[in-house]
């Protein structure tokens, strides 16, 4: 037997169906979205503020949290805009800073005179092991360039090469140990030494050491030498 068919009961799936749409977890879903985005908005205001102060390294640190924890956002579609520019910058500034902390500029009474000198320690090796690349200017001595290391100093038999590279480029450097007997290796040509490392951003030098006859390969990343810091000294 077919039922008779009221309207209140087309009225009532329609209702239903409405409120299908609404379900609970879709109704708690509105809120969080809002308070994300509310959030991605307020760390996108500092994100701004650092950028007008021109703090690279902040910026980059919480542009990446945006990017991060709100993934799709219009926060995040606005720093992509800046982000990677700003990234590149920052680190081209770090390594910058980096390079040019790794010299020690000094000057300072020696041996009846003043010395100014200039001096990096090895990138490899490290730690105790590392060795001292010092340019050096004294009133009474003059210029030089030498290598300074712990232990028993380098084997170098009268005069000896360092086979060396610039930035990879090889180039033989004359050299001689000091007959004073200091763990030391002075180099004969410094003019052109001084001259190379201007231009260079890594040098690596070839040595043995007279503890073991180790030989030894030494790195200095240079590139941050500044020469208007090593003073010059008139001579006596």
């Amino acid at each position: 037997m077919k039922l008779p068919f009221h309207p209140s009961v087309a009225v009532l799936c329609g209702v239903l169906a409405v409120a299908g749409c609404n379900s609970p977890d879709q109704a708690a879903q509105a809120p969080a979205a809002s308070a994300q985005d509310d959030a991605a908005a307020r760390k996108l205001d500092t994100y701004r503020q650092l950028l007008r102060i021109h703090n690279d390294e902040m910026s980059v640190t919480m542009g990446h949290d945006i990017l991060d924890r709100y993934p799709g956002s219009a926060a995040a579609k606005e720093v992509q805009q800046t982000l990677p520019q700003i990234e590149k910058r920052w680190k081209t500034e770090s390594e910058k800073r980096r390079l040019d902390a790794l010299w020690l500029y000094q000057v300072s009474p020696m041996q009846g005179g003043t010395q100014s000198t200039a001096t990096i320690y090895s990138s490899q090796p490290g730690g105790n092991d590392r060795v001292r690349l010092v340019l050096r200017r004294h009133t009474d001595w003059g210029q030089n360039v030498f290598l300074y290391g712990g232990g028993h100093g380098f084997v170098c038999r009268g005069n000896c090469t360092i086979h060396a590279t610039f930035d990879g480029k090889a180039h033989g450097i004359k050299a001689f140990a000091p007959s004073t007997g200091e763990p030391a290796l002075m180099i004969r040509d410094d003019d052109d030494f001084i001259a190379r490392m201007k231009e260079a951003r890594k040098i690596t030098m070839d040595v043995t050491l007279v503890d073991g006859e180790k030989k030894q390969t030494l790195v200095y990343e240079v590139a941050g030498f500044d020469p208007a810091k090593w003073k010059g000294l008139p001579k006596k």
